[in-house]
């Protein structure tokens, strides 16, 4: 009974020196030879490898690591990738980072890109609402884009988890149309399937996705923002960002859009969005390296490398356009408090 006793012990000593061992390690992080980043749809294209490879260039360099670039076709991929300590960095949207945060609070978000001031005041992109010019009189009340003229119709977001491709453009759905008796309930859950509001729900996983399934018919309306699809697309007639401005595909344009060029598009509603971040996963990175990849991107150096930051009349695809003095950031998670409050 005592050999047995002592042998029982023996084991539970090692289970308790195991698992110690196994925890000491996952809180150390970063202990690894690589960095994994995990990319969203939008940004895994082929046309944009040159400005991921360049940024993983610049973080390979801060850490001596390799870096290794994970490219998605869902948002809800590449979010759970980070979430499940199977990713070190992100570049993802606000939303996306919110949801993120609440499945793991070791994300943190590390820098965001400025607008043309060099600071986060102006840290803002756009989220559309688009529909075919052909059609945009069918949006139209008294000669004005109308909100009320999207009942019954077809409309494609980008996903459930995209900042400017469904959070955004959902609250002011539902702002608008909960202010009327026949709507006075709907919810966001209904505007991710067809009825009570619309006739049909699409979702095209990519900024990308959602603007070709408008131009393609197989939605009448369609939520997308302005720098997914600006190496796509260019301002046709008026201002760009600005409701009733016509844009138009490219003829070069690359996939998916080289089915659609030549197509045209009209904004039914414009809405600042903030920028989207890089975050990571302190449980896997490590302080060490955050800090270190924080300095890099941060950096002058960086700021100033027209291979990240391109010239905003340069030719060719890019992550990140320079028209001021846009630069990375750190950003603290405070920031995020607005898109907190749209999933209350």
């Amino acid at each position: 009974m005592r050999r047995a006793l002592s042998k029982f012990a023996v084991l539970l000593l090692l289970v308790v020196f195991l698992v110690g061992c196994s925890t000491s390690s996952a809180d150390s992080g970063g202990d690894g030879d690589t960095i994994d980043i995990v990319w969203y749809p939008n940004e895994s294209g082929e046309d944009l490898k040159s400005s991921r490879d360049e940024i993983g260039d610049v973080i390979a360099d801060a850490t001596g690591k390799e870096v290794e670039h994970h490219l998605t076709t869902d948002y809800a991929i590449a979010i759970e990738t980070l979430v499940n300590d199977n990713a070190d960095l992100a570049f993802m949207g606000a939303q996306g980072y919110v949801e993120a945060r609440a499945g793991n609070d070791a994300v943190q978000p590390l820098v965001v890109s400025t607008g043309p001031s060099g600071t986060i005041d102006d840290a803002v992109y756009h989220s559309w609402l688009a529909a075919n010019v052909e059609n945009q009189e069918t949006f139209k009340v008294d000669g004005e884009f109308s909100l009320d003229t999207i009942a019954d119709k077809t409309i494609s977001f980008v996903s459930n988890s995209s900042a400017s491709g469904f959070k955004a453009p959902a609250s002011s759905i539902l702002t608008h149309f909960t202010e009327q008796e026949e709507y006075a309930d709907l919810t966001e859950e209904d505007l991710m399937e067809g009825g009570p509001l619309f006739s049909q729900v699409l979702f095209g996983n990519s900024h990308q996705g959602a603007a070709v399934h408008l131009l393609t018919e197989n939605a009448e309306v369609a939520a997308f923002c302005d720098t997914c699809v600006e190496n796509y697309v260019e301002v046709a007639e008026g201002e760009e960002n600005t409701v009733g401005s016509i844009y138009r595909v490219k003829e070069d344009a690359a996939e998916p859009f080289h089915q659609v060029t030549g197509s045209e598009f009209t904004l039914m509603s414009v809405t600042p969005v903030l920028n989207a971040p890089f975050v990571a996963n302190m449980d896997t990175l490590g302080e060490e390296d955050y800090q270190k990849v924080q300095e890099a991107l941060t950096s002058d150096e960086v700021a100033n490398n027209e291979s990240i930051f391109v010239p905003e009349d340069a030719e060719g695809s890019a992550l990140f356009f320079k028209s001021g003095d846009e630069r990375f950031v750190p950003v603290e998670d405070a920031w995020f408090d607005p898109f907190r409050e749209l999933s209350k």
